[in-house]
């Protein structure tokens, strides 16, 4: 299943790191470890940002995945279960319409 993670970077310790020419490291270990299927940098509320899409088999590899960014730069994570257009077609929609639609 696909799993997105919406990461808030403070600006410390990251600034930190920047200065120490030791950030390019850092992330480079994250994204090696966790192996994203695609992550896209941006801002958040005005910090730094990322948002990561994951392929998990199971909630148990979420604090793999989510932990470094919590330990090495204090971030904020929210997480979400995400589904392709395939995924939602095999969803069922209009049986649950049919099963559904004259509960009131």
């Amino acid at each position: 299943m696909r799993y997105l993670v919406r990461v808030a970077i403070p600006h410390e310790p990251f600034n930190t790191y920047v200065r120490e020419g030791t950030i390019g490291r850092l992330m480079g270990r994250i994204l090696e470890e966790t192996k994203p299927e695609a992550i896209y940098f941006t801002e958040e509320n005005g910090q730094r940002g990322a948002v990561i899409v994951h392929n998990i088999d199971k909630v148990s590899q979420v604090p793999s995945l989510v932990e470094p960014w919590f330990l090495t730069f204090n971030a904020d994570c929210r997480m979400q279960i995400a589904m392709t257009p395939d995924d939602l077609k095999q969803a069922g929609l209009e049986d649950l319409g049919k099963r559904w639609r004259s509960v009131k």
